[in-house]
């Protein structure tokens, strides 16, 4: 018996001048690369020639920092809509995956459902999800929003909104004779108006790292970011989520663990 061969993925977190906060001010920074076209399509490129599953855009609807006048914090904010500017890529490459991240408290799940399967079908089966409930007053502040929403609430609402997503994904919700899905916080009638992915359906990524992220990626996810700090901690992470597949009919083999390093 031939033994599973396992391999190591790989992912590239592309931030416009890096990940350092103050990257933008080194004299060979490229100042405007988040929205220089050009420079994200040699980032793409060059990860897909060295074998790299996946490039991932990470996203906020708002300026990071409440003083927009400290440049140094407010560098990182400035940048293409993810999906648009992955949906750029997508012509400009042929095998990498294209991941990023929408939140489930500014959207609804049957417009996202059908942007990242539109996506999704653009690449020829390369699009991902990476779902968050986002914690930021500022983002709340810019979709009329009279607060953020408590943790408990906000993630209710994902898991509600991820299952109407792989729904409509996996052409599960049909409303032909009445509300395909009628829930607490979402009302959907109609199946998407795309066919079904060649992969099946857009990859679900999360990042939660707390209890309730830690369960909704058991429950959901194909792929989990985390970042933990030590080999102890990711050990830790690693067993405990391990632990909750089982819960929802899961196999170890369903899901993959990427920690972030930064060399």
């Amino acid at each position: 018996m031939t033994a599973h061969r396992r391999q190591m993925k790989l992912g590239a977190f592309l931030w416009a001048t890096g990940h350092h906060i103050a990257a933008w001010r080194h004299p060979k920074a490229h100042v405007t690369a988040g929205v220089d076209i050009e420079h994200y399509i040699q980032l793409a490129r060059t990860a897909e020639a060295a074998k790299f599953d996946m490039i991932f855009c990470e996203d906020a609807a708002g300026v990071r920092e409440a003083d927009i006048n400290i440049a140094s914090q407010t560098s990182r904010s400035i940048g293409f809509e993810p999906i648009s500017l992955l949906s750029a890529l997508a012509v400009q490459t042929s095998r990498i995956g294209l991941v990023c991240t929408a939140s489930t408290s500014y959207n609804e799940p049957y417009g996202l459902a059908r942007t990242f399967l539109s996506l999704d079908l653009l690449s020829s089966g390369r699009a991902g999800w990476n779902l968050v409930t986002s914690a930021s007053h500022i983002e709340a502040a810019n979709f009329g929003s009279t607060g953020l929403r408590p943790h408990a609430h906000r993630y209710e609402r994902a898991r509600e909104f991820a299952a109407v997503v792989a729904a409509l994904w996996r052409g599960k919700l049909d409303g032909v004779s009445g509300p395909g899905h009628d829930g607490r916080s979402f009302s959907v009638r109609d199946p998407l108006d795309l066919p079904r992915s060649p992969q099946g359906a857009p990859v679900m990524v999360q990042a939660g790292a707390s209890d309730e992220g830690r369960d909704l990626a058991a429950r959901t996810a194909d792929v989990v970011f985390t970042a933990a700090q030590t080999f102890e901690e990711a050990r830790a992470f690693y067993d405990d989520l391990m632990g909750r597949l089982a819960t929802y009919g899961r196999e170890p083999d369903d899901i993959k663990i990427m920690p972030g390093v930064a060399p």
